[in-house]
């Protein structure tokens, strides 16, 4: 069954921080956990078996997007990937430097908590660089999103809606609207953001 695309879906500029996650390693052994081999996965994705191969070597740094499809395939969840083998701990409080980052480039996500299993809401600080923005189409996906701008200016639009928020606004929608964000002003946009279910 095909999934609909989250925001994180076609952030192709924003890319895995290889430095925090060994990416190859993780989705060898998740691969292999499942039986399955390269060109099999590769088969439910769509991705090529080479590019696979080539991930799980660390040899390209994919994208959320191409991350997100390729371990759909096994199936499993963004979260769930990155917090495989990781023991479970029940951190309560959390330093500026122990949010997850997840991507980086034009858009920076940085996630409250590692392991998401069994989570209801996924809390966001996201950046958005003077013209970035989610890309051309539209997102829809299963969840409620909302969050409040904290500096900056985004345009978001929501099915036929769209308005452009400052320091202080805030949005909250059904995110199976489709919707867009990006970046209108000359400055850095930042965002406190909430999505249940979490979309990654």
């Amino acid at each position: 069954m095909k999934t609909r695309s989250t925001r994180s879906d076609v952030l192709n500029s924003a890319r895995i921080q290889d430095a925090a996650h060994d990416i190859g390693a993780r989705l060898r052994k998740a691969r292999e956990a499942r039986g399955l081999s390269q060109r099999e996965l590769a088969r439910r994705t769509g991705v090529t078996n080479g590019m696979i191969s080539l991930i799980e070597q660390n040899k390209v740094s994919p994208s959320i997007a191409s991350l997100k499809r390729v371990v759909e395939g096994l199936p499993m969840s963004l979260g769930e990937f990155f917090a495989a083998d990781l023991p479970p701990r029940e951190q309560i409080f959390f330093r500026a430097n122990e949010l997850t980052p997840l991507a980086e480039g034009g858009v920076s996500f940085r996630q409250v908590g590692t392991d998401l299993r069994g989570r209801k809401v996924q809390i966001l600080h996201e950046r958005y660089a003077p013209g970035a923005d989610t890309g051309e189409a539209m997102l829809q996906h299963e969840a409620e999103e909302g969050g409040v701008v904290l500096k900056g200016q985004v345009e978001i639009t929501v099915g036929h809606r769209r308005l452009v928020l400052g320091p202080g606004d805030a949005y909250y929608f059904d995110s199976r609207l489709p919707h867009r964000f990006r970046n209108v002003g000359g400055d850095e946009c930042e965002i406190i953001s909430a999505c249940s279910p979490p979309s990654f």
